[in-house]
């Protein structure tokens, strides 16, 4: 299948790593242009070397609004008008109850909905105005399903999942599309991240945390980044240009509601 996106731009928000990066070779395989954003100037460049010098990298804190409008300039001095932003970036820490405070209910907010938000702020005018553009936001599974030990980070998410379906009933009639996908447990480094809070949660081992959370996949096994940049590389192309506000889920069947 064609999915028409040869010679678009497309913008990978925290594109360095795990399934934005997964991303960005999808999107490349298919023909775009494609722009790597990460706060971490030494993971832009490792991926740079991944993908290939054909790639505009960019580093920068999108917790910073102001930031995130001179990257997506400079991404537009570089290639051209933004046709597709995937946001991939932000991570909130995972933490048992007892150690949430004020300043991880900050940090969660700031890491994944605002990164979000700026990232948007700074391509939706211009995307309007032109009358065409496609936004993805990789979200979460947690801002549906509360996570003991990603109470914070699932609040990030549920407020993400609800400005992604408002501001697509927003922009639809601009002809812009926006749509979220939620993924489940995913072969990244986010990960491991859970498994050792829970272990130190619940004094399991690493190994046994891990092999309990497989064991409630319906499939037996965790997402691999390259299943979920298919899903995001679909709804970022005209193929799917009667969709918008959608939150696809991928988990693997893990929480089966509507």
């Amino acid at each position: 299948m064609d999915l028409q996106l040869k010679g678009k731009v497309a913008v990978i928000a925290g594109g360095s790593k795990g399934i934005g990066l997964a991303c960005a070779r999808a999107f490349l395989a298919e023909g775009a242009r494609v722009a790597l954003l990460s706060r971490d100037a030494a993971n832009l460049a490792a991926a740079g070397s991944i993908l290939g010098a054909e790639v505009f990298t960019h580093a920068v804190d999108l917790t910073d609004p102001a930031a995130a409008v001179r990257a997506f300039a400079a991404v537009t001095a570089a290639l051209g008008p933004v046709d597709v932003l995937v946001n991939s970036a932000g991570a909130a820490r995972r933490h048992a109850p007892h150690e949430l405070d004020s300043a991880a209910w900050r940090q969660a907010m700031d890491s994944k909905f605002f990164t979000c938000i700026h990232a948007m702020d700074a391509v939706l005018p211009s995307m309007a105005a032109r009358g065409s553009g496609a936004v993805v936001n990789i979200i979460g599974v947690g801002g549906k399903v509360a996570s003991p030990v990603h109470i914070a980070g699932g609040s990030a998410n549920a407020a993400l999942m609800l400005a992604t379906t408002g501001l697509a009933a927003a922009y639809a009639p601009k002809g812009v599309r926006i749509n979220g996908i939620n993924p489940g447990l995913t072969l990244t480094g986010r990960v491991e991240e859970r498994i050792a809070a829970e272990s130190r949660m619940s004094g399991a081992s690493a190994r046994e945390v891990r092999a309990r959370m497989e064991e409630g996949i319906p499939l037996g096994r965790f997402a691999r980044p390259e299943e979920i940049a298919q899903v995001a590389l679909f709804l970022a192309s005209p193929c799917a240009s009667y969709v918008m506000g959608a939150i696809v889920p991928m988990d693997g069947a893990s929480n089966p509601v509507i």
